[in-house]
């Protein structure tokens, strides 16, 4: 099940947050989300210690801490994308298509003539397309 999903821009501004749980674990989530920057500048900025996916858009699982597993996602512009899921055995070709997805959505929603470049993400229907294709991975890796 996927817990948190978050859109971090190129200067490790949040520009979209949203947890799945209750708001006790919002929190904690956040600070997970931010921990896992770290990760991924290192993979970024060693690119020879993260093996041979130099031009890979896709991180792969950063790291698991506690109950969770996060997975990362990079874009051209340098967009982070993060995953926060509770499922152990999460197979990397969901993961992959989660990303696509959210990919997706993410540019149509920067895409409106009325989004300010590097400004948090308030659409109203990016936030509905993203539980869409959170409550479809939780079907579809259950499945």
């Amino acid at each position: 099940m996927i817990v948190c999903v978050a859109v971090v821009g190129h200067q490790n501004n949040p520009l979209y947050i949203q947890s799945f749980t209750e708001a006790d674990d919002a929190l904690k989530l956040h600070h997970i989300v931010h921990c896992s920057l770290d990760v991924v500048d290192e993979r970024v900025n060693n690119p020879k210690k993260s093996g041979p996916m130099l031009n890979e858009t896709f991180l792969g699982l950063l790291y698991p801490i506690e109950n969770y597993k996060v997975y990362g996602y990079l874009t051209n512009t340098k967009v982070k994308f993060i995953l926060v899921t509770t499922d152990l055995d999460v197979k990397d070709a969901d993961v992959r298509n989660f990303f696509r997805r959210f990919h997706a959505a993410y540019v149509d929603a920067v895409s409106n003539p009325f989004h300010v470049p590097g400004k948090k993400i308030t659409s109203r229907t990016f936030a509905e397309r993203v539980s869409t294709i959170v409550k479809s991975f939780g079907f579809s890796s259950a499945g």
